[in-house]
């Protein structure tokens, strides 16, 4: 089994788990980097073969698609200061009744996003997560990656038959 493999089994424990596995969990782990658990992450969302991934000077970014959506995940680097930040396009604007389409999105914030939220960027609303990298656990990457990519392909088609372009 490959390390990447090896880190996905991991990764892939539930809240049930006792102490002394949770220790170990963290123990095996720890050593992971930031970008070994995205890409592990990643593989394991990606359809078709469809990550991307592009490194600069801004850091990292990935893109992969997952049901009817494309995710983005961004790392800008390892210090604590860094961020990751996972976003998925899903509706351009404008469209018809934007604002009842705005009032939905809010309470649905409230209500079904965990992680993530909905927001507007570039005329198009996204759900997106961010959080710095100071403490960042493996665990944590997984969620957002998967937060993000399951609330946006659970609600994209939905919203665009609603709020249909105007």
């Amino acid at each position: 089994m490959d390390n990447a493999a090896k880190l996905l089994k991991t990764m892939t424990y539930t809240s049930g788990t006792d102490d002394a596995s949770q220790a170990l969990l963290t123990e095996e782990i720890a050593s992971a980097n930031h970008l070994e658990v995205i890409e592990t992450v990643i593989s394991s969302l990606q359809e078709d073969d469809s990550a991307m991934v592009s490194h600069s000077e801004q850091g990292h970014l990935w893109k992969f698609k997952y049901g009817s959506v494309e995710v983005f995940v961004q790392l800008t680097g390892e210090t604590d200061e860094d961020t990751l930040t996972v976003w998925s396009p899903i509706l351009k604007l404008p469209v018809q009744n934007e604002g009842l389409l705005l009032r939905k999105l809010l309470e649905m914030n409230w209500s079904s996003t965990f992680e993530a939220r909905f927001g507007i960027v570039e005329n198009q609303v996204i759900v997106s997560a961010t959080r710095t990298v100071a403490e960042l656990s493996p665990g944590e990457v997984s969620r957002n990656i998967t937060v993000v990519a399951t609330v946006a392909d659970d609600n994209d088609e939905a919203l665009q038959a609603e709020f249909a372009a105007s």
